[in-house]
């Protein structure tokens, strides 16, 4: 008979036909029939299933089988025996070059007709020592889903005992040499299922004997965390944890990190490894055990590994989020790594260049998984704007990619940050922080943030970048009796000379430190200047006077040394003076007080105030950046005081305003507006700067710079509870108060009051209005009548006989800006730029210094932005736009540089001359030393850093471009699949085909 078959198998007759042969033979079979026909038939049939170079012969091979199996038993488990079953796993079957595949699917077959016969004991064991056998030999993905098809069908084959745990540990490393040879679908399906079976295969063990899931994973973590030079574990591996319960995992990540046999560099190999697995598709529970082990590290204080896996895979986590069948898991991992990494906004920027485009292909793609990812993302990228805020050159293109998505409340992003900070984030952190880096392509130098001290290095900075400030306090002389200014100087050479990214002002803070200050606590920086400057005035006050030295070096001329010799350097950069005068309404009586001040608070006007009808003493006028000569005719003005009053009297005699004017403003010019009156000789219509204007105006109803002014010059009514008591009088009266500034500061400080206290809340909150900034401003000072004799008679500028009033000129040099919602929180950076004479070196004519022209004191001049650590470039445009783009960004101290002009400026002339007679100062040697041997350890620590980091970079997981996820279209199947051998089975492809 079995001739018979063989020959119908073997013959040309169409399948239909050989079918029908085949049919009766396999009927023929289940009648009794002698041994040695059982035998043939059983040979034939193994030959035909093992060997059959058709599917159709396999089948009628396995069909014969089970019908010996059935209608012979005896015969088939004489011929299943233990002999020939060893024989085909050790030496296996068919010609030697061409053994067969079959023969774990032909065990499993047959074992189901023996598993009552008296040999069935003596199959098991064999089987259990051969099965371990054979995963000790690192078999194929198929091969070993095959063995794990036999014992799942079969658990008696499963070994026991030490052998089982042992086992489970070969068939873990076996999983991790796993990798998808074809890039297809198909084959990746297959290839898929193939894993999901050996791993299941696991956790069936594992439910019958827990003891064997710790020693298993164990094996995995020494796998993942290997440094050895070899090929990268696979991806598959991620199967595997999805099995073990939950309920271990605290136990088993608190052994990991509490482990001292473990070093850094194999945590980081392990967790990184671990991270990939985030590509794994069929991964449950897999984020979850990348978070711990990431909250694990940090509950140890792991910082350096932590950072170091977090640049090195969040690019890669992120991309992770186009794929809808792994972007759960990955959006998970990637919240966590994002919102625990507080300590600097590294992380987040590196991310900034990809959001925009994901974000479109998020929207593309509408789903809900898309749509619940955008939202959570857009949470997400709020609160590191709100964490890492002062960066609004680089946030613009994200912001205008998420803006039509939910914004999260201010609650809610407290919580989140709150929740998932590794640290308290104050002193565990900041030797780690700056990383490795070179100092910042602009030259200038940032300042490391000592906990919530943006608010004293925002103001450090702009004073720094007033280069005539600057180089005052860098010539200050050893021994001067002013420790304070002493190391703001050594603070100052630093962020001069100093080679490092950015440098630590503990000492200069502990030293400045207003005493009720909270330590760590958000501050008000107009609060800590006030402080700083008064605390610098007292202090040389009663110490040596710094322009000793232009008195004894008889640089100064006799006018300039007499007017300054008793004024200190904060009176000769920030002072100025202002006239406050009160007019009874009865007796007309005006009694006046001249005060000095550093800043002027410029309060906002009430809401239902028009604030562009304000009409000041003087209203303040704009003039654009290009076209900065003051005007021709300055206006026929009057002395008196008291013109376009609020309420005007009776009595008074109306006159022309003069305007004060601001140039490069935001606002439209309007004939109309009182600020661009023709006091002075402007008109709208004719100004060739509405080109400049009309292209960044601010809206017609926001508030500008100007405005505050005028509404802080414009006379206030005293009455009712607040009348004015008049000498005269000799009781309460009715009066009316004006301001008017009588000596203009060399530097300008100017601070927006947005912070008022409610009643409701009892809180300070923030006044939100955008307030455009003037790049120039012109402000009226009140002058004494033979001042302005005296300038006219020289030809100068900027007054007119008989006006009481000179315009002097300032250019805009630094803005504070403060972002958030309270003067509590948020974080504050500051934009600046160095304003300085043009041609120092220029010979002066008939003893004035030559103007500076035009173009120097433009747009033109470089602006920079300073936010902590980091400083780059910036523009005066992006200063004026950053209240649009974040509305809690907002100006709130202002620096502006008084311009010389064609004025007789004392002080001008003799900064002038120094400067062109000594170029930069020069440092005292004790300082140079200093700065020089901090550079040389800033390159011996550079040095050993970049040791250090090459040996964590060198430990890291190698697997493709992460980018090539982003770059890639949706529809481009051409992607190496994560699980190719090319990929090292983390590739950042991973099963594009199947999730495309």
């Amino acid at each position: 008979m079995d001739k018979i078959l063989e020959a119908v198998v073997m013959s040309s007759y169409p399948n239909n036909v050989k079918q029908g042969l085949v049919r009766r033979v396999i009927e023929a079979s289940k009648q009794p029939m002698d041994s040695e026909q059982c035998w043939s038939m059983l040979e034939l049939s193994t030959k035909l299933y093992l060997t059959g170079d058709t599917k159709y012969k396999r089948e009628i091979g396995k069909e014969v089988l089970e019908v010996y199996g059935h209608y012979h038993p005896e015969e088939f488990e004489e011929f299943f025996n233990v002999r020939f079953l060893l024989s085909l796993l050790q030496e296996g079957y068919g010609p030697l070059g061409k053994r067969s595949h079959y023969v774990l699917d032909y065990i499993q077959l047959g074992l189901q007709f023996v598993l009552e016969s008296p040999s069935a004991n003596s199959i098991f064991s064999l089987l259990r020592i051969e099965v371990l056998r054979k995963v000790c030999e690192r078999p194929s993905p198929k091969q070993c889903a095959k063995i794990s098809k036999l014992l799942t069908q079969h658990p008696q084959c499963i070994p026991t005992g030490k052998h089982q745990l042992l086992f489970c540990q070969q068939l873990i490393r076996c999983i991790g040499q796993f990798q998808c040879v074809s890039e297809g679908e198909e084959e990746i399906m297959e290839f898929l299922e193939q894993v999901n079976k050996v791993s299941g295969l696991l956790q069936r063990i594992w439910r019958t004997q827990t003891s064997a899931i710790l020693p298993s994973l164990k094996e995995l973590f020494t796998i993942i965390s290997s440094t050895e030079e070899q090929e990268a574990p696979s991806n598959a591996l991620a199967s595997v944890v999805q099995f073990v319960p939950l309920e271990l995992m605290d136990g088993v990540i608190r052994n990991l990190t509490n482990d001292d046999s473990i070093t850094d560099v194999q945590m980081m190999m392990a967790i990184g490894r671990m991270i990939d697995w985030v590509s794994w598709p069929l991964g449950k529970n897999i984020d979850k055990w990348i978070i711990a082990l990431l909250k694990g590290l940090a509950a140890v204080k792991k910082f350096s590994i932590l950072i170091e896996v977090t640049l090195s895979k969040i690019e890669k986590v992120f991309s992770k989020l186009l794929y809808p069948i792994v972007r759960e898991g990955a959006l998970s991992v990637l919240q966590y790594m994002l919102l625990s990494f507080q300590h600097s906004h590294e992380a987040f920027h590196l991310l900034l260049p990809h959001i925009p485009r994901l974000v479109a292909s998020l929207k593309k793609e509408d789903s809900n998984s898309a749509t619940s990812s955008l939202e959570q993302l857009a949470e997400l990228i709020h609160c590191m704007f709100f964490r890492f805020s002062g960066f609004p050159d680089l946030y613009e293109p994200v912001l205008e990619a998420v803006k039509a998505l939910p914004i999260p409340n201010e609650d809610r992003i407290k919580h989140l940050l709150g929740q998932n900070a590794w640290t308290s984030q104050k002193n565990e952190l900041a030797c780690f922080y700056p990383r490795l880096a070179s100092k910042s392509e602009t030259g200038k130098i940032g300042l490391i943030n000592l906990g919530n001290t943006c608010y004293m290095n925002s103001i450090i900075q702009s004073l720094f970048m007033a280069s005539d400030f600057r180089h005052s306090v860098l010539n200050l002389t050893e021994g001067n009796s002013q420790p304070l200014m002493t190391k703001l100087q050594w603070l100052f050479a630093f962020l001069e000379h100093s080679q490092r990214p950015a440098i630590s002002p503990e000492s200069f803070l502990s030293a400045s430190w207003p005493p009720w200050f909270t330590p760590g606590a958000q501050q008000d920086c107009s609060e800590y200047l006030k402080y700083l400057l008064d605390r610098l005035h007292e202090e040389e006050k009663t110490g040596k006077r710094i322009y000793q030295k232009l008195k004894e070096s008889s640089l100064t001329p006799q006018a300039v040394e007499h007017h300054y010799l008793n004024k200190t350097l904060i009176e000769k950069m920030f002072g100025g003076k202002m006239m406050t005068k009160i007019r009874c309404l009865k007796c007309l009586n005006v009694s006046s007080r001249e005060e000095v001040f550093t800043d002027l608070s410029l309060a906002f006007p009430p809401s239902d105030r028009n604030v562009h009808g304000s009409t000041p003493i003087l209203p303040v006028e704009e003039i654009g950046p290009q076209f900065i000569e003051p005007p021709e005719n300055a206006g026929q003005l009057m002395g008196s005081p008291w013109i376009q009053r609020k309420a005007p009297m009776a009595s008074d005699h109306a006159a022309p305003s003069m305007s004060v004017e601001t140039l490069g403003s935001q606002e439209q010019g309007e004939a109309a507006n009182p600020l661009h009156g023709n006091g002075v000789g402007v008109d709208a219509a004719k100004d060739p700067l509405s080109t400049f204007r009309e292209q960044a105006c601010a809206p017609k109803d926001s508030r500008s710079v100007p405005d505050l002014i005028n509404y802080f010059l414009s006379p206030e009514r005293l009455t009712a509870e607040n009348k004015y008591h008049c000498e005269k009088c000799a009781s309460l009266q009715d009066a009316e108060k004006v301001a008017e500034l009588t000596e203009g500061p060399h530097y300008l400080i100017l601070t927006l009051l947005r912070f008022s206290f409610d009643p409701r809340t009892m809180k300070r909150k923030k006044i939100l209005d955008n307030v455009s900034i003037p790049v120039v401003l012109k402000l009226p000072i009140l002058v004494a009548p033979e001042e302005t004799e005296e300038v006219c008679q020289h030809g100068k500028d900027g007054a007119v006989p008989g006006s009481g009033f000179m315009t002097v000129v300032y250019d805009l040099c630094s803005v504070v800006v403060h972002s958030g919602i309270s003067s509590e929180s948020g974080h504050y950076y500051c934009y600046s730029r160095e304003c300085t004479d043009t041609v120092p070196h220029g010979q002066p004519q008939d003893g004035v210094p030559k103007p500076a022209s035009d173009k120097q004191l433009d747009l033109e001049i470089q602006w920079y932005l300073f936010n902590d650590t980091r400083v780059s470039f910036s523009s005066f445009e992006s200063v004026s736009n950053v209240t649009l783009f974040f509305p809690k960004d907002t100006a709130y101290v202002l620096f502006y540089r008084q311009r010389p002009e064609r004025q007789s400026c004392l002080l001008h002339e003799a900064l002038a001359e120094a400067s062109r007679l000594h170029g930069e100062p020069s440092l005292h040697k004790d300082l140079m030393e200093a700065i020089s041997k901090d550079n040389i350890l800033f390159l011996q620590e550079q040095e050993k850093e970049a040791r250090n980091r090459a040996a964590y970079i060198s430990a890291l997981p190698k697997s493709p471009l992460w980018w090539r996820d982003l770059d890639r279209d949706k529809d481009d199947d051409s992607s190496s699949g994560g699980c190719s051998p090319a990929a090292g089975g983390g590739g950042s492809g991973s099963f594009h085909g199947l999730v495309f």
